[in-house]
């Protein structure tokens, strides 16, 4: 009996000292795919460097809870994909081209309509107005949060000739970047093919494009001024900007704490201004790169930039007004951004 006893006060003890114990949070470890080229946290692709700056923070600020594997280069799964995946949760986290999405999602075309968006400024405005609110909506339907807006613009490269004006394009086999922008580009002449960025320099050197236009970021990372002659340069004038936000799934959101979720969207606010100024840095170190290499860099004047957006309004602009859903309304409230 007194065995029994003692044996019942020990597991007694015990149990009240675990009872008042802190539990230890259980560690999540988060996945972040992007098809951008990998580096580190001070050098490369600035995109892949966002992310793993935010991967850094958030780790820390959440004393350890969140952790991040990130899986830069398309190394996880491919680049337009990866929207589908983050909607149905099974991709955590993604920095996006969002005009990739226009298939499944026609109103993320907006996100790069041609000569809408004509500065970085403007674009992070879209925040905080109700194009930004709606756009967050939307897509909060479909299961995915905006984390860190980010948008680029971007430049023009070309094998034979240089593409600056809506004459150049005359059959010229182009890749825009979206469906609006082919769209403009289909509508001053051009034949087009739509690959994602990470495909542009196999689709120039096999012939399949004559001249492609996305971010000067990209333009650097994929060494394109191995495979063109010319630039065209955004970092004047250009019709191109694209939000290419980091973005998770609301399915890996909602599994956050309260204090967790707190820490994700703040350390993603906070990344915004390192994303328009790598962004802007990129857009003058395109042309030096394309010097040194021996290229002819021409930059967009206003009088080129005005007859793309004549073309624009004409074709994609109107598409976008008639086809898509509540696509005049969207329309209004992005261009009352100024």
């Amino acid at each position: 009996m007194r065995r029994n006893f003692m044996k019942t006060a020990l597991a007694a003890v015990i149990t009240l000292a675990f009872a008042g114990a802190p539990v230890m949070a259980q560690v999540k470890t988060i996945k972040i795919s992007h098809q951008f080229p990998g580096g580190t946290i001070d050098e490369g692709d600035f995109r892949d460097r966002l992310v793993r700056k935010f991967a850094a923070e958030v780790e820390k600020k959440s004393n350890g809870q969140l952790k991040f594997e990130i899986y830069p280069a398309a190394s996880l799964m491919k680049a337009v994909p990866q929207y589908k995946a983050l909607s149905t949760g099974a991709l955590d986290m993604s920095l996006y081209p969002l005009a990739y999405a226009g298939g499944e999602f026609p109103a993320a075309n907006l996100t790069l309509m041609p000569a809408l968006i004509t500065s970085y400024e403007q674009g992070l405005r879209w925040k905080d107005a109700p194009i930004g609110k709606e756009l967050v909506r939307l897509l909060d339907e479909r299961n995915v949060k905006i984390i860190t807006w980010v948008w680029q613009a971007g430049g023009i490269a070309s094998k034979a000739k240089p593409l600056v004006a809506p004459d150049d394009a005359k059959g010229m086999k182009v890749r825009g970047g979206s469906r609006e922008v082919d769209l403009m580009t289909k509508a001053a002449g051009a034949a087009v093919t739509n690959v994602a960025s990470n495909e542009i320099y196999s689709a120039m050197q096999s012939g399949v494009l004559d001249a492609a236009v996305t971010s000067s970021t990209s333009l650097i990372s994929f060494r394109l001024h191995e495979t063109s002659d010319y630039l065209t340069a955004g970092r004047k004038h250009s019709f191109w900007f694209m939000f290419e936000p980091l973005l998770m799934s609301k399915k890996t959101y909602d599994s956050l704490t309260p204090a967790q979720q707190k820490v994700v969207m703040e350390v993603g606010a906070s990344l915004e201004k390192f994303g328009m100024e790598a962004a802007k840095i990129d857009d003058e170190r395109v042309v030096e790169v394309y010097t040194k290499a021996g290229r002819k860099v021409v930059d967009m004047d206003q009088a080129s930039f005005e007859k793309w957006r004549e073309v624009a309004k004409a074709s994609a602009w109107k598409d976008f007004e008639e086809k898509v859903k509540g696509g005049k309304e969207l329309f209004d409230m992005a261009v009352a951004v100024k």
